[in-house]
C-alpha cells in the first residue's frame, strides 16, 4: 500500500497490483494542513499533524499567492486506523 497525503485534507491509498501497475482504492478526508505523515508498521495507525489556519492575506507583488499560516499553539496529531 502506498499512502499520500495532500495539504488540501487528504489522503489517497493505493495499492500495487502489479510492479508496474497501481490502483487508487481509497481517500481519505483529514484536515486542512494535514501533509506530513507516519505509519505505525505494527498497529498500521495513520499519524499526520495539522493545526488551524488563518486566511491567507491579500495578494501583493512580492507574495503573488500566499499561504494560510498556521495559529501558533493549534498543533495537533490525527490518527486514523481501521
Amino acid at each position: 500500500m502506498i499512502f499520500a497525503s495532500t495539504r488540501d485534507g487528504m489522503v489517497h491509498v493505493f495499492h500495487e497490483d502489479s510492479p508496474d501497475k497501481f490502483s487508487e482504492v481509497e481517500t481519505v478526508k483529514t484536515e486542512f494542513g494535514a501533509k506530513t505523515m507516519g505509519l505505525d508498521a505494527k498497529t498500521h495507525n495513520l499519524f499526520l499533524d495539522t493545526a488551524d489556519f488563518a486566511p491567507a492575506a491579500a495578494p501583493t507583488a512580492n507574495q503573488p499567492h500566499p499561504r494560510r499560516m498556521a495559529v501558533p499553539g493549534t498543533f495537533r496529531v490525527l490518527v486514523y486506523g481501521r
